[in-house]
């Protein structure tokens, strides 16, 4: 199904299908797609990176694939519990229709570092540094996921006279469902649906992008403590949600003693204010000969050399030998016949008669030596 976007300021119109292309009558649609494109781009960052915090690459896959899996999981159950009673109450087996959307950033994000963290405690990895290395992969990919977005005409905001602001059959549709208009109402927002709207969903991606490249390339490198660079993730993404977020009108929304709030909104905004207050604080405590262990860097770690080391050997097909004491070698090396060699057993053998015959010769020697003393006459 194609739909028209239009950019009346800009003078651009757009033709959109939601649909790829098919693979028989399975059809492969453009967010689907976008999804995958962010997955590959996150794995190839972890590649590339996970070295500069510690973590060699084939310790840490294992872990973010499970989180993704957690991730995906996470986003859907955040999605299903803030539209339980609009969307699922009715008919809960929607909760398994993945293909009509519905999934949750937040959500997303607490089920990975669940998920992660469980399978980091089972792989023995620390997980404060894979965070470090993952959170600015998933920016990147969130940034990418936007444009999943833009094919299917979502995540729009309210009226802009910007020339940017954008118009389509599917946004006025959208706008003018009497559910939507209340809910709007509540939050004291009222929005014309012929009018051009924000594409709050470019903001997010040039915000995402933006911090993607300040967190990787800029904070990454000049880390002073392990978990830096996941504050840095949660300060930046917080601060451009709480914004973001209160232009567009298809926002997860409760009911609190203070009236209706954008749930995604308020959570980015605590977020912001407890990550900076924790970078700032931890500034000035981290990098001094008395800071704590936990905030010091783990790539440092003889712990970390070995474990890359050992990784690196395993990737080689080099097995890890047991070390043992020249004794314990000696001892275990079988003969021709496949037992112990004999001429070693008989040279042990020897070698303790031997010990055995001077012992007993320096015993007779001593008592003729006394008897001979005894005998002697004094002069």
């Amino acid at each position: 199904m194609t739909n028209t976007l239009s950019f009346p300021g800009l003078g651009i119109t757009i033709e959109l299908n939601r649909v790829a292309f098919s693979i028989g009558d399975f059809p492969i649609y453009w967010y689907g797609i976008t999804f995958a494109l962010a997955f590959l781009m996150g794995v190839a960052y972890f590649y590339r990176h996970s070295r500069q915090v510690g973590i060699h690459p084939d310790d840490g896959f294992d872990i973010l694939l499970c989180a993704v899996v957690g991730g995906v999981i996470g986003a859907r159950a955040y999605y299903v519990i803030f539209q339980w009673d609009a969307m699922y109450k009715d008919d809960p087996m929607k909760i398994f229709a993945f293909r009509e959307g519905g999934l949750a950033i937040y959500g997303g994000v607490i089920g990975a570092i669940l998920v992660g963290a469980l399978v980091s405690w089972l792989k023995k990895v620390p997980l404060i540094p894979m965070l470090d290395v993952c959170l600015p992969a998933l920016l990147m990919g969130q940034g990418i996921g936007r444009w999943g977005n833009f094919f299917n005409i979502e995540a729009f905001g309210s009226n802009t006279t910007l020339p940017w602001g954008m118009t389509s059959p599917v946004i006025e549709e959208y706008l003018s469902r009497p559910s939507v208009v209340e809910e709007l109402a509540k939050l004291g927002q009222t929005v014309d649906p012929t009018l051009p709207v924000h594409p709050t969903f470019f903001y997010e991606f040039v915000w995402n992008t933006l911090g993607f490249l300040l967190l990787a390339y800029v904070l990454t490198p000049r880390r002073k403590y392990d978990g830096q660079v996941a504050l840095g993730y949660m300060a930046w993404y917080g601060l451009g949600r709480f914004f973001i977020e209160q232009l567009r009108t298809d926002s997860l929304v409760t009911e609190t003693p203070w009236g209706v709030i954008r749930v995604s909104q308020w959570l980015g905004m605590a977020l912001f204010l407890l990550s900076a207050v924790l970078l700032i604080v931890f500034h000035f405590r981290a990098g001094k000969e008395d800071s704590p262990s936990w905030l010091r860097l783990y790539v440092n770690t003889e712990e970390s050399a070995l474990a890359m080391a050992k990784a690196d050997r395993a990737a080689k097909g080099i097995k890890d030998v047991p070390e043992n004491t020249p004794e314990q070698t000696a001892e275990d090396e079988p003969g021709e016949n496949g037992e112990q060699d004999s001429s070693v057993k008989d040279e042990t053998d020897i070698s303790e008669e031997g010990e055995q015959i001077s012992q007993q010769e320096g015993e007779e020697n001593a008592e003729e030596v006394s008897q001979s003393t005894q005998e002697e006459p004094k002069e």
